[in-house]
């Protein structure tokens, strides 16, 4: 029942998030406040329902050391979606015709820190880690990671290609990332950072989703595995190479600091039939 109580509670902050953003009509200004108190909002929920369902502080989200996990997970996962980006370029699938809009891109910060930080609490903080307990992290990670791309298959321009994308990019990456370090700050950044760096800094789409336009203006244009097409970049084989090799990297740091948890099996002493 703590998963339960735990996600209906995140889930609650987000929903309610969501609505007061939208209320706001697209202002920019309003959008980023309400984003990031949002996100602010959904962080002490989760850190109350987790004590009050698990009798402990969580330490996944504690505050000391928070700004520096959360600062290079940002840079992270805009350095590497501007990796992507500059494959895709290479190849003549993207090129910056313009300046953008900066407040749309004050808006977009808003925006991607409640994504980011509401979907990390629920998947990577709550499924992720109650499932791991009993399953142990390899089937954890499969087993969460399908259903946080399936859910992307209600955006739109969404497809059961990019869903699995999402699923190997993200659900594998920034649950890995959770592994090797134990706490929710690094994936929080690198999926801000990633979603901010789509949206805010290159103008691309979402995940399908048409955000408004970032800090340059931009044409994407080609074959849809280079691009990724109306579902965005997300959807580039590129991105799935360079989000793979991301997870390999925080999967051999898990493993070096011991940080895999094998599969809980039952006790054999307490299987064991009396004679």
């Amino acid at each position: 029942m703590r998963l339960v109580w735990q996600f209906a509670a995140v889930a609650a902050v987000a929903l309610i998030g969501s609505q007061a953003v939208a209320a706001t009509g697209g202002n920019p200004w309003a959008t980023c406040v309400l984003g990031v108190l949002t996100a602010a909002l959904a962080v002490a929920v989760y850190r109350w329902v987790v004590r009050r369902t698990e009798r402990r502080t969580p330490a996944e989200v504690a505050g000391k050391g928070a700004a520096a996990a959360t600062g290079w997970g940002t840079l992270g996962g805009v350095a590497l979606f501007a990796a992507v980006i500059a494959a895709i370029a290479l190849c003549g699938g993207y090129e910056v015709t313009g300046f953008g809009s900066v407040p749309g891109a004050v808006g977009l910060v808003g925006l991607m820190a409640a994504a980011a930080v509401t979907e990390e609490l629920l998947f990577r903080g709550i499924l992720f880690r109650i499932a791991e307990e009993r399953l142990g992290t390899w089937l954890a990670l499969v087993l969460t990671s399908v259903p946080f791309g399936l859910i992307h298959l209600v955006n739109p321009h969404a497809d059961l290609w990019g869903a699995l994308a999402v699923a190997i990019e993200a659900g594998g990456m920034l649950t890995a990332a959770y592994a090797a370090t134990r706490n929710l700050w690094v994936p929080i950044g690198l999926h801000f950072g990633w979603n901010f760096a789509a949206s805010g800094l290159f103008s691309t789409e979402v995940s399908g989703n048409d955000t408004p336009q970032g800090l340059l203006d931009a044409v994407t244009s080609g074959p849809v595995l280079l691009t990724g097409g109306d579902f965005g970049p997300e959807g580039s084989l590129f991105a799935v190479l360079f989000c793979v090799l991301a997870t390999v990297g925080f999967v051999v740091l898990a493993r070096r600091r011991g940080r895999l948890a094998p599969r809980r099996r039952r006790d054999a002493a307490a299987t064991t039939l009396p004679r």
